[in-house]
């Protein structure tokens, strides 16, 4: 491989993350449960900054990918600042340690709740979505007596043709940001407000972003709107490129760091620019797997179903993008230990089957007509590349109680969430007064 995808390997046909058993783990946490490797989150955050050192940026880890506060805490410690999205995953942000100069707030429908906050906080820089938000955090600025700093968040209509539909965010008629024609006259009319101050460009083209092309265009595009924007006497101090960078969820899938760099640093190398980056699910995909019991082994006519007890309510990116992951027993024969990570896997004796979970949808499905090792009830199943958009996006649906999340690092592990219990689940239902 091009880089480790994660520490997450086979020994003797047992699957261990780092160096723990993930059997024994499962059998000590129960299922399903959410695993993280501390090792693999911190290979890939520092292979991402080597990769692109040249350029000296700031890079904004993304919270919305994986937000427990423990990875938070990681990542932190190893110097990342953090892009939010929410008044709560500012505040993760802080409780984690991040450094508030080095957070960048993105967002289309921030309160004034939360703009409040992110002001009180002293945030580096709010990604402006449209006109009627800035005058709002001007105004908000001024009523605080606390300056706000933004950056304009610029469509360039550049998208990556692989990208899901939705979450490909680059091209004009989405609902983020401004299309790149209408910059001059936002720098024209919001460039000189005293109370916040517009001195940066923003880019996120969507996610994930298969090569390095996509970036390089929006790139292009924007630097010749800053010289102009320049030109025409504005200060424009600093460009966030966002994130979107792949992660493998098949074996050497996505390009490398080294890659993406090659392409991107060049351009930007000599640019009078202070650079930021921001990735989410190349830092944290392959960090974190779902582990998942088989209930029942179903045969109806010619089709044949493996129920286990994790599902959409835990994982649900195959139901909403018809995502693929990769999806293995925990212990295999020798014979069926796999040689890489890919939707078709040619083994001897697999058996083709649909993964599905427990909730009364039709579509909660984990992966359809997948070829497997024989299972049985009982047998542990691992989801990998799950660290990213699982359990942040996890629900109660069918008043089913979230699941743990552990976090190993080399032989330790600790549970960085507890399982939600029935009580969690009607706790805030029992109102107490009237309103």
């Amino acid at each position: 491989m091009h880089l480790a995808m994660d520490q997450f390997h086979y020994r003797n046909g047992q699957l261990y993350c780092e160096q723990v058993d993930l059997c024994e783990l499962a059998d000590q946490v129960g299922t399903p449960a959410y695993v993280y490797s501390a090792g693999t989150l911190r290979h890939h955050y520092r292979a991402f900054a080597e990769a692109f050192a040249a350029l000296n940026p700031i890079i904004c880890y993304s919270i919305k990918s994986c937000g427990n506060l423990n990875i938070c805490q990681l990542l932190a410690e190893l110097g990342a600042g953090m892009d939010v999205v929410s008044g709560g995953e500012l505040y993760r942000a802080i409780e984690a340690g991040a450094d508030p100069s080095k957070i960048v707030y993105a967002g289309v429908g921030k309160t004034d709740q939360e703009i409040e906050q992110g002001i009180k906080a002293g945030i580096g820089w709010f990604n402006i979505e449209s006109e009627a938000e800035f005058e709002n955090i001007a105004a908000i600025a001024a009523r605080l007596g606390q300056p706000a700093r933004g950056a304009l968040r610029v469509n360039p209509d550049v998208a990556d043709q692989r990208t899901h539909a939705k979450t490909a965010t680059g091209h004009k008629h989405t609902k983020f940001g401004v299309n790149i024609d209408q910059t001059a006259i936002f720098f024209d009319t919001y460039g000189k407000n005293a109370h916040c101050e517009l001195d940066a460009i923003h880019l996120h083209i969507g996610s994930p972003i298969y090569s390095p092309e996509p970036y390089v265009q929006a790139i292009a595009k924007v630097l010749t709107l800053i010289a102009q924007l320049r030109a025409t006497g504005h200060v424009v101090r600093t460009l966030d490129i966002g994130g979107g960078f792949a992660a493998d969820y098949e074996t050497d899938a996505s390009p490398s760091y080294a890659e993406y760099a090659k392409a991107i640093v060049p351009l930007l190398q000599n640019e009078d620019l202070r650079v930021i980056l921001e990735p989410g699910r190349t830092i944290s995909g392959n960090a974190g797997v779902l582990l998942s019991r088989v209930q029942y082994v179903k045969q109806t006519g010619e089709k044949r179903f493996v129920i286990v007890d994790g599902g959409m309510h835990n994982l649900i990116r195959p139901a909403m993008y018809d995502a693929f992951h990769f999806i293995w027993p925990v212990r295999v024969d020798a014979r069926h230990v796999p040689p890489k990570r890919a939707q078709e896997i040619h083994l001897p004796d697999l058996v083709r089957a649909d993964v599905v979970g427990p909730i009364c949808e039709t579509g909660d499905v984990l992966a359809r007509d997948r070829a497997l090792p024989p299972v049985d009830r009982g047998d542990l199943l691992c989801i990998f590349t799950a660290g990213a958009y699982g359990m942040v996006m996890a629900s109660n649906y069918n008043s089913i109680p979230r699941p743990i999340e552990v976090l190993v690092d080399c032989n330790n592990t600790k549970i960085i969430r507890q399982r939600e219990s029935y009580m969690d689940l009607v706790a805030h239902e029992k109102c107490t007064g009237s309103v």
